[in-house]
C-alpha cells in the first residue's frame, strides 16, 4: 500500500539514535519534533543533529534543505505528528508508559519503535490501537548506516506499514520488511556469526587472534571476537539470552558459557580496556594481517584437482595460473604431487591413490573421512581468500609439506587449525546460511532482504545466500550433516529449505525470492 511520507516526525528519545533519527527525518524534509525527558537532553539532542547534517553538507553527501528542527518541551508537543519514532531504552515497562501516553497525544499517529530486541506485538499491547504500532530499526550510527527494517508485528496494519516505509525511503534508507521476532531479520541471521565462533574457541579449533584473521580473510571488516568486544560483551550475552529465553529453548541460539564467564571476570571489551583482546591506547590489540603472496612456482608439475563442488573448479583456475599442470582424474603416465579431493564423487569413481593427498574436510572431519590415512585435510570458501589446514595423527608430514606449498603457491594464505567438519570459515558461514533459510522458511522476510540487510547493515563482504549459491547448496548442507553427524545436535540440523533445494536439485539459487514459501 503505497503512501506518502509525513510531514512531521516526532522522536522520543534523544540519545545517540534518537537524535541520528532526528537528523534522518529532518533531511528527509519532514519538520521533526524531539522530546526526551531529562533536562536539556533534546536541545543536545538537536544540536547534535544539527550538526550531523552540516558535517555530511562539507564532505558533499547532502546538499538538500533539512525541515525544522524543534525541541518539543513535553510529550504532548508531539500532537502534530504523523509519524513518532521512540528510541527509548530498552525497557518493556517504559515502552508501555510511552505507548499508551502517546496514543492519547497522537491517536492518528503512526507509532514506531527502534528497539532491536523487544518484540513489535509486546509493545504494541499498550497502545490504544496496537494496528498503528510497527518497528521501524535503525541501524547504529543512523546518519551513516543505509539501512531501516520495517517489522510488522502481529496487529500491524498494513496502512501504518506504509507509511513507516515511505518516511524510510525519504531517509535515503534501504527499506526491508520484516515480521515481528527475536531478532527480526538482520540481527537474528547473523547470530551463528557470533555463537558459532565461541564454539569453535570452546572446542579449541583455533584460538582467539586465529579465527578473527581467517574471517577477515574472507571479507570481513572485523573477526567476530572484535566485534564482540566492540559492542560489548555483556551485551552480547544479553543479546544471547533474550534469543534462547523468546525460542524457548532453540539450541542455535544457546549462549555460550564462554561469554558468561568473560561478563563474570568483568572483561566486558574496549570499554573496559580488556575483552577478548587488550586495549592500551596507542598500541594494536592485535597484528596486522599479512598480504597475500604472488601466484607462482607450480612449475608445470601436476597436480589433481577432483570433485564437482564449484571450489574444485576454482581451484583448477588457481592452480593452471600459478603453473601447475591440473588434472581432475589420475594421470596413467606420472606420479602427480599432490591429490586434491574436493568432496565425494560418484559412486563408480576410482579411489586416488599413488601420491600425497589433501581432503576437503566437509561432509566430516579428516578423522572421519581418511580414518587412519596419511591424508591432510583443508577447506576454503569460493571466493578463496585463506585455506584452513588440518592434520590427525595419521597425516603424514610430506602431505602437510606439499599441501601447504600448493596453496601458497596459489597466492593464499594458509593457517592451521583442528579437526572438525568445515573448520573454522566453513562451520560460520553454513550456520550464517543456515538460519536465513530457517528465517526465509518462517517467512521472516526475503532473500534479497537478508541478502541487502547484512551487507548494508553489518558490513558483509556479500549477501550470504547469494555467497551460498556461489559456494554450492550441497556444500553447505556437507558441512552441516557432517556437523550433526558428529555432534548429534539439532543446533547443526539443516533448514527444510536447503534440505528441499538440495535434494529436488533446483536450478534455481536460495537468493532469487521465487524459493520462498
Amino acid at each position: 500500500m503505497p503512501s506518502s511520507p509525513p510531514e512531521v516526525v516526532g522522536v522520543v528519545g534523544a540519545g545517540t539514535m534518537g537524535s541520528g533519527i532526528a537528523q534522518l527525518a529532518a533531511q528527509s524534509g519532514a519538520r521533526t519534533l524531539v522530546f526526551d525527558p531529562v533536562e536539556g537532553a533534546a536541545a543536545e539532542g538537536v544540536r547534535r543533529a544539527r550538526a550531523g547534517t552540516e558535517k555530511l553538507r562539507a564532505k558533499g553527501r547532502f546538499d538538500g534543505t533539512p525541515g525544522a528542527l524543534e525541541v518539543a518541551g513535553a510529550l504532548e508537543d508531539l500532537a502534530p505528528a504523523q509519524l513518532i519514532v521512540e528510541a527509548a531504552p530498552e525497557r518493556l515497562e517504559l515502552k508501555h508508559e510511552l505507548f499508551a501516553a502517546l496514543s492519547q497525544v497522537a491517536p492518528e499517529a503512526v507509532l514506531a519503535s527502534n528497539t532491536s530486541s523487544i518484540p513489535i506485538t509486546a509493545i504494541a499491547r499498550a497502545a490504544a490501537d496496537p494496528s498503528r504500532v510497527v518497528g521501524l530499526h535503525f541501524f547504529n550510527p543512523a546518519p551513516l548506516m543505509p539501512l531501516v527494517e520495517v517489522i510488522a508485528g502481529l496487529e500491524s496494519s498494513e496502512e501504518a506499514l506504509a507509511v513507516a516505509r515511505a518516511a524510510g525511503e525519504a531517509m535515503g534508507r534501504r527499506v526491508i520488511d520484516a515480521t515481528d521476532g527475536p531478532g527480526f531479520l538482520v540481527n537474528r541471521t547473523n547470530r551463528p556469526f557470533g555463537l558459532e565462533a565461541l564454539r569453535l574457541l570452546q572446542e579449541r579449533l583455533a584460538d582467539v587472534p586465529t579465527i578473527d584473521a581467517i574471517v577477515r580473510a574472507a571479507g570481513f571488516r572485523m573477526g567476530p571476537f572484535e566485534l564482540q568486544d566492540l559492542v560489548g560483551i555483556d551485551v552480547g550475552f544479553e543479546v544471547a539470552q533474550s534469543f534462547h529465553e523468546l525460542s524457548f529453548g532453540e539450541p542455535r541460539w544457546r549462549p555460550s558459557p564462554l561469554s558468561a564467564q568473560m561478563v563474570a571476570a568483568g572483561r566486558l571489551g574496549r570499554k573496559t580496556g580488556r575483552g577478548w583482546y587488550t586495549y592500551n591506547d596507542g598500541e594494536p590489540h592485535r597484528p596486522q594481517d599479512p598480504d597475500d603472496g604472488e601466484p607462482g612456482g607450480g612449475g608445470d608439475r601436476r597436480v589433481v584437482i577432483s570433485g564437482f563442488l564449484p571450489i574444485a573448479e576454482e581451484l583448477r583456475v588457481l592452480a593452471a595460473h600459478a603453473g601447475w599442470a591440473v588434472d581432475e582424474e589420475m594421470p596413467d603416465d606420472v606420479v602427480p604431487h599432490l591429490i586434491v579431493e574436493c568432496g565425494p564423487g560418484d559412486e563408480d569413481s576410482p579411489v586416488l591413490q599413488g601420491a600425497p593427498r589433501a581432503v576437503l574436510v566437509a561432509e566430516g572431519a579428516l578423522a572421519a573421512l581418511d580414518h587412519g590415512g596419511a591424508a591432510v585435510g583443508f577447506h576454503a570458501l569460493p571466493p578463496i581468500g585463506i585455506v584452513e589446514l588440518t592434520r590427525t595423527p595419521a597425516t603424514a608430514e610430506v602431505a602437510e609439506r606439499r599441501a601447504e606449498e600448493f596453496f601458497t603457491s596459489l597466492g593464499r594464505r594458509t593457517a592451521w587449525v583442528d579437526d572438525a567438519p568445515g573448520l573454522v570459515l566453513g562451520r560460520i558461514v553454513a550456520q550464517v546460511v543456515n538460519e536465513c533459510a530457517f528465517a526465509i522458511g518462517e517467512g521472516v522476510g526475503s532473500a534479497t532482504d537478508i541478502d541487502d540487510g547484512m551487507r548494508l547493515g553489518l558490513s558483509y563482504p556479500r549477501g550470504p545466500l547469494a555467497w551460498a549459491d556461489a559456494i554450492g547448496l550441497d556444500h553447505v548442507v556437507m558441512i552441516l550433516d557432517g556437523l550433526r553427524e558428529e555432534y548429534g545436535e539439532e543446533r547443526y540440523r539443516a533448514a527444510p529449505l536447503l534440505r528441499r533445494l538440495v535434494a529436488f536439485h533446483d536450478d534455481e539459487h536460495l537468493h532469487h525470492d521465487h524459493a520462498e514459501p
